[in-house]
Formats: structure tokens, sequence, C-alpha cells
């Protein structure tokens, strides 16, 4: 069976990730930076690349769950590209994707494969349709709550850090910085859900997936006020999310659109990581080197591969 190094297996998404790779027939293979939760894995620290390096050999793809990626993601692509295999990280961190997409490889390397950054990259890609450039694309995130793992709650402060505690957001062709509040409006989500308080400019990996290789020169986010409440409290995760993902194109005055429905945002992070690998894996990826989830997949198709963990309808 074909082997694929999960590096942070340990954490929530990375028993995802194995679960499904078990589930598809392949052989994970467990790594990461504590030894302690690893027995009969592959540890390695990231500050070692001889370590990193016997970890990756003879693995066919290298799935990196392990945040925060600021930390993680270079060394772990750098070695995977060293090592001539394919690389795909669910990371969340708009730093941290801007540094794997400023890297140069001779295989597939696919950044922010995961709900937040690859799957809205997938809609928007999928909504575009024939059309080879847009006026903007709008991302909402209904979801019914949001109790952030330990290892979220990491990465967003490390982000924070790297941006001076500023916020970002792609407007005019471009990453701002700004130190304003976020703007609060309503959005009208698809029934049951219905309209909803949100927090625009709640920018996620979005901005930085979908401008990559779309022609749209403003990308929004927005995000329920009731999930962006509960990222800040910080509970204890005791339940599931369930979500709505409605992503809309404009062009002129002219309007596409396509909705993701589905539960546990950390959960859908496999099938959406492991599919990615599993394509590349077997001739369908459109190109090799470093691209975005839309970029490199034929997204309608992709996104129909996911029913039913995540249910797609286009407009």
């Amino acid at each position: 069976m074909t082997s694929v190094l999960v590096y942070g297996a340990y954490g929530l998404t990375g028993r995802f990730v194995v679960a499904e790779l078990r589930e598809r027939g392949f052989t994970p293979v467990l790594s990461g930076r504590d030894a302690a939760k690893l027995p009969g894995g592959r540890p390695a620290s990231v500050d070692d690349p001889a370590a990193l390096d016997r970890a990756l050999d003879g693995v066919a793809a290298v799935i990196n769950a392990a945040g925060p990626f600021a930390a993680t993601a270079l060394p772990v692509a750098s070695t995977a590209i060293r090592a001539g295999i394919p690389y795909v990280d669910v990371a969340a961190e708009i730093e941290a994707n801007l540094d794997t997409f400023a890297l140069t490889a001779d295989t597939a390397v696919v950044p922010a494969m995961a709900f937040f950054g690859g799957l809205g990259d997938l809609l928007a890609t999928a909504a575009m349709g024939d059309w080879t450039s847009a006026d903007e694309v709008h991302v909402a995130y209904g979801l019914s709550g949001w109790h952030p793992t330990p290892g979220t709650l990491a990465a967003g402060q490390v982000s924070r850090e790297r941006r001076g505690g500023k916020r970002v957001r792609f407007a005019g062709g471009r990453l701002e910085h700004r130190d304003d509040a976020l703007p609060s409006l309503e959005w009208a989500f698809p029934e049951p859900l219905g309209t909803r308080p949100v927090l625009g400019e709640f920018s996620m990996a979005d901005i930085v997936t979908i401008p990559r290789h779309l022609e749209v020169p403003s990308v929004t986010s927005y995000m329920t006020v009731d999930a962006a409440q509960g990222l800040a409290t910080a509970a204890e995760r005791d339940a599931a999310e369930t979500f709505v993902v409605d992503v809309r194109v404009r062009r002129g005055g002219e309007e596409r659109r396509a909705v993701a429905r589905g539960e546990d945002i950390y959960a859908v992070s496999a099938p959406l990581a492991v599919e990615a690998v599993e394509r590349i894996l077997t001739g369908r990826a459109r190109m090799k080197g470093v691209a975005s989830a839309g970029e490199i997949f034929d997204a309608v198709d992709f996104l129909r591969a996911l029913a039913p963990r995540i249910a797609v309808d286009f407009s």
C-alpha cells in the first residue's frame, strides 16, 4: 500500500487525516515533533533537517497538520521538495501560506488544503466557470459555533504577532494591513440559516489562495458573529460545528454562487487534504509546482468527490 507521512499526526486534524488515509487504503506514517506521542512513529524536529529526511524516507507524499505552520510549513515542505515528493498542508495562517507559495518546486506543493483556504478557493473557482476575471469574490462562513483547538489559537497568535497586531485584507489587487475595527453587517445565507449578523473582512487563507490564480482585485471573507465570539472566548470544544460556506463571484451586474454545507470544520479538512494527495499521486493534478487548490485541480470535479461529507450547490 502507498505510504503517506502525516506530520502532526497526534493533533485533532492530524488524527482525522490518519483515519481518512486508512479508510482510502493508504498506509499512514505518523510523525511530528513530540516523540512521546509517537510510539512506533517517526518523530522529527523541524530544526533537524537530517531527522526530517529520515522521517520522509520511502513515503509517497506528506500531509502537514502541525501548527503553528509558521514553524513547520517551510521546513517540512522543503524536505518534501528535496525528496521529490508531493507536499500538502492544512494551514490557515495567511503568513505561512505566503511563505509556502514563495517556494519553488518540481513536485506538487499545495498549502491551505483545508476548510479555510482550500475549500473557499475551490468554490470560487467553480463559481467563476468560464469567466476569466471578476470584480470581486465574497466568502461568507455561516458556522453554528466555533470552539477552536489549542493549535488553532496558537497559530492565530503567531499570525497576529507576525503582522504587528494588525488585521489584513485583500483589496485593490493587494494585501493591506489595517488597525481599524472589522465592519459589522448582515449576510443573507441560504435557508434554513437565513440572514445573520457577520463580521466583514474576517480574513482567512482565502485572501491568498483565490487571487493567486484568479484575476480578481477584491476578495472579502465574512464570519458569523456567534462563531467569531466563540473563537474569542476559546471555550473547550465539546461539539462539532455545522457550517454553510456561501461564495459569491460578481462581475458587472452578474453574480454566480457556490454553496457548501457540512459538519465539523476540523474533520472535513481531512477529506480535502487526502483527496488532494490521491489526485496528485494518480496523475489528476493540472500542474506541478507550488499551487493553490483551485489552481491545480478541477474544482467542480473535486468538490463533487467530497460528497457526502461536504454537499455543494452551484447557481
